[in-house]
């Protein structure tokens, strides 16, 4: 069987299975071609080489059938392809509409991931299988790759930008995890385990971890109100700045009369920098928060916003799971979420 081949990681997810069959259709098609031209090139070299000096080829009509029949076969197969690859890259590229969000913090060199209720581990993710898990991922200082061999999962993580990931484990057990982009001296290092268990075997594992202090959005609540955000975004009309309650998922418009959504990029964006995109109505008077908050209470600000619409809570915040983790990350991981 393919996947047992030495060389393949364990299949252990949904989609596993459909990027190795389209991965081993290109092998076998690469294959057959270099060796069906190869062979051409090599038949034809010596059945009509040239056998004297004297000897001059002769001119011949070509077939307009040969020409349509080898220029049709070569562009079926790019079809193919390209239908086969894009299916394959959309299924990737949507996670399932009840899946797990989870969140990941690329950093040189681990990676910090938030569980939904707010509980946290270090080059560690434990999931439940049968449950599809999408992970918002980025990075705090270089570009990162978060990479699942086996289930066939890879994504780079750029800083600045969200990015998601997504995957249904099909086994339990535990699986490598990777940084594939090469960040620094200690890339290497740079990697941990997905721990699949039952649904029953996690729930006790995240009963049985240290309990998250706060959700994401009471922790973002706390921070909104530490940083005294509250003193312009008001609920009702009437503050120095937009009010918040029900603007995710909305359109707004700008000074400049451009419309945006307010997703979770634009709302990084405008507690980053806030100068980029003012809300038509208002003045530039937000004070800048980059370089001030950490990437993990960025998350929670945005959660916290989420839930004034209703939204799903993004995971941010929470204890860290500090098991088998070398002090001086757990201690990075503890200090990190000080504005």
């Amino acid at each position: 069987m393919p996947l047992d081949f030495p060389l393949f990681p364990e299949a252990a997810s949904t989609m596993a299975g459909q990027v190795d069959a389209l991965y081993i259709f290109l092998v076998v098609l690469s294959a057959f071609m270099s060796l069906l031209i190869g062979g051409a090139v090599f038949y034809c070299a010596v059945r009509y080489r040239r056998r004297s000096e004297d000897e001059i080829g002769s001119n011949f009509h070509g077939s307009i059938l040969l020409e349509i029949v080898w220029s049709a076969i070569p562009l079926a197969i790019c079809l193919l392809l390209f239908f086969w690859g894009a299916k394959v890259f959309f299924a990737q590229s949507r996670p399932p509409a009840d899946a797990l969000e989870f969140t990941a913090i690329g950093k040189q060199w681990m990676w910090k991931f938030q569980h939904p209720d707010g509980q946290r581990e270090i080059n560690t993710l434990h999931v439940p299988i049968g449950q599809p898990i999408k992970i918002t991922a980025i990075s705090q200082d270089v570009i990162h790759s978060l990479y699942f061999p086996a289930f066939r999962v890879k994504k780079d993580v750029l800083p600045g930008r969200y990015t998601t990931v997504w995957f249904e484990a099909t086994k339990t057990g535990s699986y490598h995890l990777f940084c594939a982009e090469f960040c620094g001296a200690e890339h290497s290092k740079m990697g941990g385990q997905v721990v699949v268990l039952e649904p029953e075997e996690y729930e006790r594992w995240l009963a049985g971890g240290a309990a998250a202090s706060q959700s994401p959005a009471e922790a973002g609540a706390a921070l909104f109100e530490q940083l005294a955000c509250v003193t312009c975004h008001l609920d009702g009309d009437g503050g120095r700045g937009p009010a918040l309650r029900g603007i995710y998922g909305e359109d707004v418009t700008l000074n400049d009369g451009r419309t945006v959504v307010v997703n979770d990029e634009y709302l990084r964006e405008s507690i980053l920098t806030p100068a980029e995109k003012i809300v038509a109505g208002f003045q530039p008077l937000m004070p800048t928060y980059k370089g001030q908050i950490s990437e993990e209470n960025v998350f929670k600000l945005i959660t916290y916003i989420k839930s004034l619409s209703g939204g799903r809570e993004t995971p941010a915040g929470g204890a860290v799971d500090e098991s088998n983790v070398p002090q001086d990350a757990a201690t990075d991981a503890a200090t990190e979420d000080t504005p």
